[in-house]
């Protein structure tokens, strides 16, 4: 049975036309019959319920025995504030953010950290938009470690996309997994974005009808992963 919270939030991404079914080209050149653009979550409204969606499922995976959401710059800032903020509304608990800077500051408040800073013995949730390449992982995992004896519980994001890596072998967030020893999870994955709209109405009209379906299907049928991977 799915969450009620997850049920909203993929109905939250269709609204707020974050993701879109179509024809697209994505970056690595593969086409795409449905395309995510995080960027488009701009209102006040919209990053006050995205950071109650994230705190949920942070909350439903990690619980609540943690110090820290980390969110990578640029896109992760506003991320880690907004779930912040839900968090304490939700569950009471205050959670310290953290980003990293892309340039490091000399003056004022120095360093490559933003918010709060680090420290021995905290625990750490990175929180991201979509399911990453790792490339900012790479970035900011030894940033996080350089801070001192620090753990990383997991990492967050908003959408798993369920497709294997440019290396073909595993999806992204089994890949970080794999070469970081730490939990990766998202609200929700593709699959179950699937199983929600297939022939649901939402906004007064079927979004993945059969023949939308069936070019999901195939798609997954060339970029998926396997299951068991």
């Amino acid at each position: 049975m799915m969450e009620d919270y997850k049920k909203e939030f993929i109905e939250f991404m269709v609204e707020s036309d974050v993701l879109k079914f179509g024809d697209f080209t994505l970056k690595s050149g593969r086409k795409s019959p449905f395309f995510m653009n995080a960027g488009a979550y701009v209102t006040g409204t919209q990053l006050t319920r995205l950071g109650e969606y994230y705190a949920k499922a942070i909350h439903a995976r990690y619980g609540e025995d943690f110090d820290v959401l980390f969110g990578p710059a640029y896109k992760g800032i506003p991320l880690a504030v907004a779930a912040c903020m839900a968090f304490s509304r939700l569950y009471g608990k205050e959670i310290r953010y953290c980003s990293n800077r892309k340039e490091v500051k000399d003056h004022g408040d120095a360093g490559i950290l933003l918010g709060s800073k680090i420290k021995d013995g905290d625990r750490v949730v990175i929180i991201e938009d979509v399911t990453t390449s790792g490339k900012s992982i790479e970035e900011t995992f030894p940033v996080i470690r350089a801070q001192g004896n620090v753990e990383i519980v997991g990492l967050m994001v908003s959408l798993n996309r369920m497709e294997v890596g440019l290396g073909g072998k595993m999806g992204a967030l089994d890949e970080i997994r794999e070469k970081y020893g730490f939990e990766a999870n998202a609200i929700v994955t593709m699959e179950e974005v699937v199983e929600y709209l297939y022939n649901r109405p939402c906004r007064g009209k079927i979004i993945i009808d059969d023949t939308l379906k069936a070019a999901i299907d195939e798609y997954y049928k060339e970029y998926g992963v396997k299951k068991g991977n």
